[in-house]
């Protein structure tokens, strides 16, 4: 084991260029971090240092880590997907979406009947655009707001004064069992409750999502099943429902996911703590909201010191993304890209710029090689490699 502890960060769509692929998902030309950087530029002098800009074409020679791009393999530029193909799944039919159409009429009337409560919306929409359109309607009539997007999830928002949290989970385990049906399998049931009144409703951070459980183990379950340690902050327990994680803490928004790792690193344990920041993609990329945006990398990078300085000489950090999501691009959806792959470590003598890696696979096939469990069954470590 060359590494006690490794700490796995995904910046949730931080992209760094269109992927290889890009023209079949009609993404030509989008650059989450390279974009950002053209329209809103501000200084990220931590990440620079870690070799982050060189990535979209800068040109900084001392760097204090290794670092590179891992492109996309998994058919779909989505959470779940990106997720299991760092872990080992590689995704190739990609799950239901119904983006054009909402949801059958059959599955919609289901659901009501086994909810007790009628359906609104049932359409593809951005979260808090429909809950400003359809919030009020949900609230007089005690109803549920059923939404999708360009991803395959089905989405269920109700206020939380209106239906209680645990009756809204329950409704969303009645749809995820209902969508196990292979015409209706989507990857994820996500509960989006909210407070406020009429021009002023705000999603609260009792969000939960219900995905489906991987196809096989992944590497965080050949860890968990050698005793070691898997760590989950922020969504990462809710995109692998669960499995091969020994202890999961949810997260309101960045900054308290930030100060949990922060927290988890003054912790004694042997594994794996990995993260999700997801606040980058949810409210930034998909409102194509660039000034947020980079502000939200600024702040991570306000941080990312103290991250660095709290590692163990004998501890690895990795930074990633798990697909783009360029706020300057056309429409909501996330886009095909290339993720960055950061890894430092106070015990590193010779950083430099590592090949492109084949596959988000790659990430999970180091972790596997350091603890010494089984290989995914796609991948390749490149731990021999940092030195």
């Amino acid at each position: 084991m060359k590494f006690n502890r490794i700490f796995l960060i995904v910046l949730d769509s931080l992209g760094v260029g269109e992927a290889i692929d890009a023209k079949k998902f009609d993404d030509v030309g989008a650059n989450t971090l390279g974009h950002i950087l053209e329209f809103n530029p501000i200084d990220y002098p931590n990440l620079e240092k870690m070799g982050f800009l060189n990535l979209v074409g800068k040109d900084i020679k001392k760097t204090d880590s290794y670092y590179t791009k891992a492109h996309p393999k998994a058919n779909g530029k989505d959470t779940l997907t990106g997720h299991l193909e760092m872990m080992g799944i590689r995704t190739l039919i990609p799950f239901k979406t119904f983006t054009k159409t909402g949801f059958p009429k059959e599955l919609i009337d289901e659901l009501e009947k086994r909810s007790g409560r009628k359906i609104i919306g049932n359409c593809n929409a951005s979260g808090t655009e429909i809950i400003e359109r359809l919030g009020q309607e949900q609230i007089d009539t005690g109803s549920l707001i059923v939404y999708t997007s360009a991803d395959s999830v089905l989405q269920i928002a109700a206020h939380e004064d209106v239906i209680s949290l645990n009756e809204l989970y329950n409704i969303c385990k009645i749809a995820r069992e209902l969508t196990l049906k292979d015409e209706w399998k989507v990857g994820r049931i996500i509960a989006r409750p909210y407070i406020g009144t009429k021009g002023n409703f705000i999603r609260t951070s009792n969000r939960h999502d219900y995905a489906l459980d991987p196809v096989s183990d992944t590497v965080l379950d050949n860890l968990k099943n050698n005793g070691f340690d898997v760590i989950s902050i922020g969504k990462i327990s809710d995109i692998f429902n669960g499995c091969g994680i020994t202890k999961s803490t949810k997260t309101k928004d960045n900054l308290d996911g930030i100060l949990k790792i922060i927290d988890t690193e003054k912790e004694k344990f042997t594994g794996l703590c990995f993260a999700n920041l997801n606040d980058f993609d949810s409210k930034y990329g998909h409102r194509r909201n660039i000034k947020g945006y980079a502000e939200a990398i600024k702040e991570f990078d306000n941080y990312l010191p103290i991250i660095k300085n709290n590692l163990n000489d004998d501890d690895m950090l990795m930074i990633v993304a798990d697909h783009g999501n360029d706020p300057s691009y056309k429409g909501t959806d996330h886009t095909r890209e290339n993720i960055p792959v950061l890894i430092y470590s106070k015990s590193f003598k010779d950083m430099k710029h590592l090949k492109e890696l084949d596959c988000f696979s790659d990430i999970g096939a180091t972790i596997a090689d350091n603890f010494n469990v089984k290989m995914p069954s796609v991948g390749k470590s490149f731990l021999g490699k940092l030195k």
